[in-house]
């Protein structure tokens, strides 16, 4: 199958800001767009009824209009609407096992269960098996596109595997034709401070052993993507908090979260925690190994 965009509609403008980014991200990457309304009520589709006793009437409607104006600004991107009849969560993690990616939005800096589909957004994001990227409402006008940025930023631990993580952020970065940055935070060790602030020269030979681990991380990849220019920024300090503010005027921040294992709850690692609601543009959560 042909992979896809999958990005989840609820009807909201909010939605369909998510609908448009997820549509100019998938022209970029030359895939399909789905556009994804999921509700357990929807009724089994009827032969051929009036609009006015078909039951799902307003949810074809929503789903009927956003294409329709995506296919205005996009008329050479594939687009088809889904209407399923499922809880929500478990229609997305379906669609995300079929996605290229799943593309859903998020209110802010506001308590989880404000997130697209209330509290649906986040098991999704913990559990898909593909990256699923959250929008935060109001970082673009509704129906514009994004800003133009001149970046995508990608935060790296430096320990155990990333391919799967660093794989879509040189192909995201090539796809939009922008520098990647890769960000590492690494937090100061007590033994590195003193009273008056920290032992610099501690402080340096752990950023110069970071750098080190940093460049022999991206090698590999800088050759095999040797058209994506690539630049690196080592912060000490909190890692959540490096990469949150090293990824401000970014188009988008990719973080990784490890890949759901049997008899282990999904869970979010602390990075990814703090950027989805904490990070001025778009965030896509990776699983990796």
């Amino acid at each position: 199958m042909q992979p896809v965009v999958t990005v989840g509609l609820d009807g909201s403008p909010e939605s369909f800001a998510d609908a448009c980014w997820a549509a100019d991200e998938a022209d970029k990457r030359r895939l399909r767009l789905r556009l994804l309304h999921a509700w357990p009520l929807l009724a089994p589709e009827p032969a051929r009824v009036p609009s006015e006793v078909d039951q799902n009437y307003w949810a074809k409607r929503f789903v009927h209009t956003a294409r329709a104006e995506l296919q205005a600004r996009h008329p050479g991107l594939a687009i088809v609407g889904s209407l399923v009849a499922d809880d929500a969560e478990k229609a997305l993690l379906q669609a995300a096992s079929e996605s290229g990616m799943i593309v859903l939005g998020s209110r802010g800096l506001e308590p989880v269960e404000s997130y697209f589909l209330g509290d649906v957004s986040m098991p999704v994001v913990a559990r898909a098996e593909r990256p699923v990227v959250m929008v935060r409402a109001g970082t673009q006008e509704e129906g514009t596109p994004p800003a133009p940025a001149v970046r995508v930023a990608v935060a790296l631990k430096l320990n155990g595997s990333s391919d799967d993580l660093l794989d879509f952020a040189f192909y995201t970065a090539w796809a939009r034709g922008v520098l990647l940055l890769a960000v590492h935070g690494r937090s100061v060790p007590l033994h590195a401070r003193v009273p008056w602030g920290v032992d610099h020269a501690a402080t340096d030979e752990m950023a110069r052993d970071a750098q080190r681990e940093l460049s022999k991380s991206l090698r590999s990849w800088h050759e095999k993507h040797q058209q994506v220019d690539v630049a690196d920024s080592i912060r000490l300090a909190n890692p959540a908090k490096a990469v949150v503010q090293a990824a401000h005027g970014a188009a988008l921040l990719v973080v990784g979260r490890r890949a759901h294992r049997r008899g282990v709850a999904p869970h979010l690692g602390p990075v990814a925690q703090a950027a989805i609601p904490h990070g001025r543009c778009p965030v896509a959560v990776v699983p990796h190994d």
